[in-house]
């Protein structure tokens, strides 16, 4: 049996104020994982729990558009393979969910009215996003990584986008290998400016590094923002490793927290 634990972010910028609110998510998805549910359950309910507080850019927080309009990505993806991801979507509070749906489906990927519709056959809330005003230098975006007791990963990501972004634009969350990637015993999560950690593929770049060396997780985070994150851009990680609880690292703030069980 593995020892559970989560490990989840509150975005690059925001300062440890935001703690508390991670703290929320994480004590949903530690009972969960204690009860002996699965990281996808978990990650997906402290998720939940993020994209309903305002104060984050994910969710009902997310971010008006240059246009005014409030568009949502998110993503989840476990060790064993599976993904799905939303890209763009609107009327959506908690997309987390959509992509959720698309983990056992034949497609992983949907985006805009396409995804809106297809999250309607199937019942998903369609309402009006509250969102909120973009912030200068702070994106508050969240992830959340989860590992059960049968050594299950799933790594679960979710945005308004950054502020001051045109409506068609796509950062990293819900794009593999950018903002999250997860593979047995492993998986690691982004937060920050969405184009430099796409242009580097950092996620998976990091996790392969990790793969093939011997220095510790915090260590390896370290490496991938001095090795590919001009310090003046602000970028974080969180990352699970199959031993011990999570860890965080960023260049700026970045509130994130964790959680370790028990044989």
């Amino acid at each position: 049996m593995t020892i559970p634990a989560v490990v989840a972010h509150g975005g690059a910028g925001p300062g440890p104020e935001r703690n508390k609110n991670l703290e929320i998510a994480i004590r949903q998805a530690s009972k969960i994982l204690e009860s002996g549910g699965s990281a996808v359950d978990a990650a997906i309910e402290a998720c939940v729990i993020l994209e309903n507080d305002p104060v984050f850019n994910a969710g009902t927080g997310g971010v008006f558009r240059t246009d005014g309009s409030v568009l949502l990505d998110a993503s989840i993806q476990t060790c064993d393979g599976r993904l799905g991801f939303v890209i763009a979507m609107h009327n959506t509070p908690n997309p987390i969910r959509v992509a959720a749906a698309l983990l056992d489906e034949e497609i992983n990927g949907l985006s805009g009215q396409g995804a809106r519709k297809w999250a309607d056959k199937r019942g998903f809330v369609n309402t009006e996003v509250e969102g909120r005003l973009p912030m200068e230098g702070i994106g508050d975006t969240v992830g959340v990584i989860t590992r059960d007791k049968n050594g299950l990963f799933a790594c679960a990501t979710s945005t308004g986008g950054c502020s001051f972004r045109p409506p068609g634009r796509v950062g990293d969350v819900p794009l593999p290998g950018s903002g999250f990637w997860t593979q047995k015993g492993i998986a690691v999560a982004a937060t920050g400016n969405g184009e430099e950690i796409t242009n580097n593929l950092l996620s998976y770049k990091v996790l392969d590094k990790y793969v093939k060396s011997t220095d510790s997780l915090k260590e390896i985070l370290s490496w991938g923002l001095k090795e590919f994150i001009d310090e003046s851009i602000s970028v974080g990680m969180i990352a699970l490793s199959d031993k011990g609880a999570g860890v965080g690292v960023a260049n700026t703030d970045m509130p994130w927290a964790t959680w370790l069980g028990s044989k």
